[in-house]
């Protein structure tokens, strides 16, 4: 393995630990507050914002790191025609459904920013959050699989 190659996959595992982290720490400890009324819409605009930054940064950094790894590893045919390759496209897929989720969360949430509404908006997005939250860890299941080839169901 080069450097280059232990950099990216460094990048690539500490992005996607932020990413999936800060996901799962709004879902079980932000938003159940925000439902109870905890706080006023400030501070929840203020972990939002962040959320979705870190979020839109780390979904391209995973892109560029998890480019770079697949295009050293893959060809388009091992890509398509193996255990592996299939698990690198279910992750590209959770990758993507998991941007999709914690961006519908995020505007769920921000409506009621501007009436400084907390209760509701937490509400209605707590299920994208949710749903969010278990694409994260089905991304770490995946990459569990492809780091140990010989326990890839078959």
């Amino acid at each position: 393995m080069s450097l280059l190659d232990a950099a990216m996959n460094g990048a690539h595992l500490g992005f996607a630990g932020l990413w999936v982290g800060s996901v799962i720490f709004l879902t079980v400890a932000v938003l159940p507050l925000a439902r109870e009324g905890a706080f006023d819409a400030a501070p929840l605009e203020t972990v939002t914002s962040r959320l979705q930054w870190i979020s839109r940064i780390s979904a391209l950094a995973l892109f560029a790191s998890g480019g770079h790894l697949a295009g050293t590893r893959y060809t388009v045919d091992s890509l398509f025609g193996s255990a592996q390759g299939h698990l690198v496209l279910v992750m590209l897929t959770l990758w993507f459904l998991l941007a999709l989720l914690v961006e519908l969360g995020s505007k769920k949430l921000a409506t009621g920013f501007a009436q400084r509404k907390v209760r509701q908006p937490a509400h209605e997005a707590r299920p994208y959050f949710l749903v969010a939250s278990l694409v994260g860890v089905l991304l770490f299941v995946d990459a569990g699989f492809l780091s140990v080839p010989t326990a890839i169901p078959v």
